[in-house]
């Protein structure tokens, strides 16, 4: 059965539902509970983890038999599970509801089957509603999951010759206003700015997101790793947000709780030394070098050892984009996996026959 045009405008409006509310360990979903001629009954949206879901929200508002024959329209499949709360799927079937719209498949292993589940108790089902709009809204959040972890952005400034500093260690700045400003955008867009206490001894940094001298709406949580202490007046005691501490050299334990936490993105800005271990490690997702025309020599390298034995071992990349930013450029890269990499090794051997044929 086709999808109704106020099914359509519900789903919309359930989208916007959805933004509300906070980003974290579980997505943002939106609810419009129909009646059978297409008039809003109720609506809901999920207000943080260990609340009720969006679909629960909304029949909450409703008494009695109301929902009974009444359509759900919901952005993302109900859920097939119970954790905190129990599965919405059962509290639509329970609720008397005879149909259901939803955007997204949920991605769970444990909280899929919503859908399955409905169709079972004799509930029309319809999916991939406005899918596109659902998936961009959450886009991190499926990152997130699929991953199983936050999805992590390795950021640094460099030269020409790739150092991260002069010989004396001084770096600012290497590159232009333009990059700076840049760099500020992306921090605004993470859930999380990571650092170790080199860094914050050293430069003392903000970690704020700033658009100028004005501080952008939404601020990533500082997070600091390493056991030296950080000074009590450090400028990153003053951030809008409480900065978190890890006192470990243990990545995958800071991730994984991270990702307990509800972050699902990640910026890591904390000098060489942090940047090339979360490379090292594979943690890694994606890479901002920001590169200015400009020669420092010495030692001072943008990345130190990166478990880089020999050439074959050479982590490949590709490169999504060159950005243009004053004098500087951004190389924005993503990491490629093993058998995209074991592709291009085909194409490259491959090539090299085609040579010695000619």
């Amino acid at each position: 059965m086709a999808v109704h045009e106020a099914e359509r405008h519900a789903m919309t409006r359930a989208l916007e539902l959805a933004a509300r509310g906070p980003r974290g360990a579980n997505p943002q979903v939106g609810a419009v509970i129909l009646s059978p001629e297409g008039e809003i009954l109720a609506e809901g949206w999920h207000h943080g983890a260990g609340t009720p879901h969006a679909e629960v929200d909304a029949l909450s508002k409703l008494h009695g038999d109301a929902a009974g024959g009444a359509t759900a329209v919901v952005t993302l499949e109900p859920c097939n599970h119970t954790g905190r709360t129990g599965p919405c799927a059962v509290a639509l079937i329970d609720a008397g509801i005879s149909r259901v719209i939803y955007a997204l498949d949920d991605p769970g292993a444990a909280s899929g089957g919503g859908a399955e589940r409905l169709r079972g108790a004799g509930v029309e089902v319809e999916a991939g509603e406005q899918a596109d709009d659902a998936r961009s809204l959450i886009s991190d959040w499926l990152t997130a999951q699929r991953l199983g972890r936050p999805h992590v952005t390795v950021k640094w400034a460099q030269s020409l010759d790739g150092r991260a500093a002069a010989a004396d260690g001084s770096s600012q700045w290497i590159t232009g206003p333009d990059a700076r400003a840049d760099v500020h955008r992306r921090r605004a867009g993470a859930d999380a700015i990571i650092v170790g206490t080199g860094t914050v001894l050293a430069d003392d940094p903000a970690l704020t997101a700033r658009d100028g001298d004005a501080l952008y709406e939404h601020q990533p949580i500082p997070v600091v790793i390493g056991a030296r202490e950080t000074p009590a007046d450090a400028a990153l005691r003053r951030h809008p947000n409480e900065s978190v501490f890890y006192a470990t050299r243990d990545l995958h334990s800071v991730i994984a709780d991270l990702h307990d936490r509800g972050i699902q993105t990640a910026f890591v800005e904390g000098g060489p030394t942090l940047a090339s271990a979360f490379i090292a490690a594979g943690l890694a997702d994606r890479v901002l070098a920001y590169v200015a025309p400009v020669l420092l020599g010495g030692d001072r390298l943008a990345l130190t050892d990166i478990g880089v034995p020999s050439i074959d071992a050479a982590r490949r990349l590709t490169v999504e984009q060159w950005v243009p930013l004053g004098a500087d450029m951004l190389a924005i890269a993503r990491f490629q996996e093993d058998n995209e990499q074991e592709d291009n090794e085909q194409e490259d051997n491959e090539q090299e026959d085609n040579e010695g044929v000619r």
